[in-house]
């Protein structure tokens, strides 16, 4: 069993790398790769895009990897290997990402990657810390996890999905905020799993163990 962290030069993989290995030890999940290599992605059991920054520079520095959007299309979308995209990583599994340009995604969830807008002016944006998950229907990936569990997330755009059954949970930041979308053998999460604590490892951990 392999899973594939894709490296396209978006942001620091070594947390990530390491929860991943963590939890791969502790569930029997096989091996975890840091990979920049689309015949690696060709091969990985499960596979692990995530994304640090704005949303057009990780688009662009995606497709500027020989080979890796065709990979991931043949790997996700033909042959239903599982898939986490984590932070811009789940946001370019939108339509359409509007962050300073308007830039396609890989358009695997309908919907479009907007600023938030709190209730509240108050409330500063980026949405920075820690916030409680609200389960919105269930997920595999989500087993041993309720509303109420806390999530870290660093972010000032949020995924508008287009079917509401694509959402699987968010948050309130003065108005609902996406933290999780999901269809078929993709789930992509919004905060970031390997700086969340016992709730985030669990999340991986059922995410490598996850058979769809």
């Amino acid at each position: 069993m392999l899973t594939v962290l894709v490296d396209y030069d978006s942001g620091n993989l070594h947390s990530a790398s390491k929860a991943f290995q963590r939890m791969a030890q502790e569930v029997g999940g096989g091996d975890v790769l840091v990979s920049s290599r689309a015949e690696d992605v060709a091969r990985a059991d499960r596979i692990v895009l995530p994304g640090d920054g704005a949303f057009p520079a990780c688009r662009r520095a995606l497709g500027a990897v020989d080979g890796m959007v065709q990979a991931l299309e043949e790997a996700v979308q033909q042959r239903a290997v599982p898939f986490m995209g984590i932070c811009v990583g789940m946001q370019m599994l939108a339509t359409l990402g509007r962050e300073y340009d308007d830039v396609a995604g890989l358009d695997w969830i309908g919907g479009e990657v907007v600023r938030i807008t709190p209730q509240d002016r108050a409330l500063k944006v980026p949405h920075m810390g820690w916030n409680d998950l609200v389960i919105d229907r269930a997920h595999p990936v989500l087993d041993g996890i309720a509303s109420g569990d806390h999530a870290y997330f660093v972010h000032s755009y949020h995924f508008l999905v287009a079917d509401p059954a694509d959402l699987v949970a968010h948050v309130d930041y003065a108005g609902p905020v996406t933290a999780i979308v999901a269809r078929d053998t993709i789930i992509g999460m919004q905060f970031h799993p390997e700086k969340s604590q016992a709730a985030g490892l669990r999340m991986i951990a059922n995410f490598l163990t996850w058979a769809p």
